[in-house]
């Protein structure tokens, strides 16, 4: 019955015209320009919050718009510096050109990831779709090689090979290994991946045990409560926690602007009081906070990918006092 509902609300909007959905997409897009995405962080860090920020765009259908996303993202790493901000980056590999040509995808991805380790800043490469799950993977260990470390990528919980992948990654990379784990936003085919929120939420807790286990940093994007309790109680079985220095005997030293071990990530104008309960816990948050022209384009694709989105929306229009960004 929720499903039913949450796609009648999707097929609704995505009829509407386009400043209905901005009216709706700007609780969960900072805005169109990079000063908005400013203004929305400076906003969010009184709440002690820290960052992710995303420049919405992903596959690109020639290598020369891939130019566009690294001068935007060079104008990032300049903004966070000048605003003293607690944020870093978080790109699709597609919008560099990974799909069209897999070594100049990577030169650029390496240019920008060289370029925020000048200031000591990480880049996350978010995972998108199984076309590239292996490439965007390949990128992280292929960049470590090389003694470039200031970068890891996302993985989700939904997909079957998943937990061989946090193994076989965490081998190669070691105590430098650190993935954002989340449920994944793809709905990927049933011979792939947990179609089930059930199972999939199962698939993602064992992940975080298994990544609590192999010492890497542990950054759980997640809004749910069962994910999000899980957590808190595998942590607090392996001695983790706020203002408790990392006890695992394999993990990494803190990077900078990282939690003891691990964190806790969700998206902007998501569930803002469980975030401000976890940071009240003394656990570090970071929001992800997207910004762009294609913002119409971002929001459709999430509804139509994740249909249940549209119950929080139509809760966050509906009862706005119970979910305050």
């Amino acid at each position: 019955m929720v499903n039913l509902f949450s796609r009648m609300i999707v097929g609704i909007t995505i009829r509407m015209p386009r400043w209905f959905v901005r009216w709706i997409s700007r609780r969960y897009v900072a805005g169109p320009t990079l000063d908005d995405a400013v203004k929305v962080m400076k906003r969010l860090e009184k709440e002690q919050a820290c960052f992710t920020i995303d420049v919405l765009g992903e596959e690109i259908s020639t290598l020369g718009e891939a130019t566009f996303f690294l001068e935007e993202y060079q104008r990032v790493i300049k903004a966070i510096v000048e605003n003293n901000l607690d944020a870093n980056l978080s790109i699709k590999p597609t919008a560099f050109g990974l799909l069209i040509d897999k070594e100049a995808g990577m030169a650029n991805i390496e240019s920008l990831v060289k370029s925020a380790e000048e200031h000591d800043m990480y880049v996350r490469l978010d995972m998108e779709d199984h076309r590239v799950t292996q490439d965007t993977i390949q990128v992280v260990i292929d960049l470590h090689n090389n003694g470039i470390t200031n970068v890891g990528c996302v993985l989700q919980g939904r997909l079957f090979r998943t937990i061989d992948d946090i193994k076989s990654v965490t081998k190669e990379l070691g105590p430098a290994a650190d993935y954002r784990i989340c449920k994944g936003i793809y709905l990927e085919s049933e011979d792939i991946s947990y179609t089930t929120r059930a199972a999939i939420i199962t698939a993602t807790n064992d992940c975080i045990d298994e990544l609590i286990v192999s010492g890497a940093y542990l950054a759980v994007a997640s809004h749910d409560h069962p994910i999000i309790n899980h957590t808190l109680k595998a942590l607090e079985l392996a001695g983790m926690g706020p203002n408790k220095e990392d006890v695992r005997t394999n993990s990494a030293k803190p990077r900078k602007n990282k939690g003891p071990g691990y964190e806790f990530q969700m998206l902007l104008g998501v569930r803002g009081p469980l975030r401000r309960k976890l940071r009240k816990d003394g656990h570090r948050t970071r929001v992800y906070i997207p910004y762009g022209e294609k913002w119409y384009e971002y929001s459709i694709r999430r509804l139509r990918e994740n249909p249940t989105i549209a119950t929080q929306v139509m809760k966050a229009i509906l009862m706005p006092w119970s979910n305050r960004p």
